[in-house]
């Protein structure tokens, strides 16, 4: 994945270059994997995949009303991958502290359910479209998250230098696109790799609107009509203090 090849942090302190473990990001990625070690111990010594049945997002149920589902499947990674878990791991500890001390505990916390319900009713939504086994199949994991996680990234620290795969420097917007880039394409290419990339693209959908506040129409119509009125207008000379329409 990426890491931080300048130190991440402002203002004083020792500097080491890497990244933050904060609170709320610690405890999420704790829930990760305490939720991933009780679906390992049902898997291999129960025989039994009720996490994933119970917890992991299917659409068919969540139309049937079992709600819940479009937050829990965050919490849950492939047991028979476990490279799943620690990449989203991975990428958690990358960027999630960070932006948790740019946000604060609270909006980092909530724009990590964001990301992770947004990506899930854009599973649910895709599996309408298609219909058929794609209403009755199961998806797990944080990658929604994680893919909202480098948007905000982007976003937030834009210019930013990281080493995408430890290897290839770029700045965090040009991660940022490179990722989109990737779950759009991915997603329309419809190729049968067991990967949600409907989930990874919903998460940046989803963690761009946040974070640009595009869901307040009445406050973006509002600066837009202020914006052409003030086009409108045209000062007098000087010396002159009236305005003209």
């Amino acid at each position: 994945m990426s890491y931080y090849r300048n130190p991440p942090f402002r203002g004083s302190g020792v500097q080491l270059g890497l990244p933050p473990i904060t609170p709320v990001n610690r405890a999420l990625m704790i829930a990760c994997g305490a939720v991933w070690a009780v679906q390992f111990v049902s898997a291999v010594f129960f025989r039994s995949a009720w996490p994933d049945l119970l917890f992991g997002l299917n659409p068919a149920d969540v139309l049937s009303g079992w709600v819940w589902q479009p937050l829990t499947y965050v919490f849950l990674h492939s047991t028979a991958y476990p490279t799943h878990l620690l990449f989203n791991l991975l990428v958690l500890w990358m960027f999630g502290g960070e932006l948790e001390r740019y946000m604060g505990g609270r909006r980092y916390l909530t724009y990590f359910l964001i990301c992770g319900g947004g990506a899930g009713l854009f599973v649910v939504g895709q599996a309408l479209l298609r219909g058929g086994a794609a209403l009755d199949s199961i998806t797990i994991g944080a990658s929604g998250v994680v893919y909202g996680l480098i948007l905000a990234y982007g976003v937030l620290f834009a210019e930013r230098i990281v080493l995408v795969m430890f290897v290839f420097p770029m700045k965090a917007r040009t991660m940022m696109w490179i990722f989109f880039a990737m779950a759009f394409l991915s997603n329309l290419s419809q190729s049968p790799d067991g990967i949600s990339h409907i989930a990874h693209l919903g998460g940046m959908v989803v963690g761009w609107v946040y974070l640009k506040k595009a869901w307040r129409l009445g406050e973006i119509a509002r600066e837009i009509r202020w914006k052409l009125r003030r086009r409108k207008f045209k000062v007098m000379p000087p010396g002159d203090d009236r305005w003209i329409h």
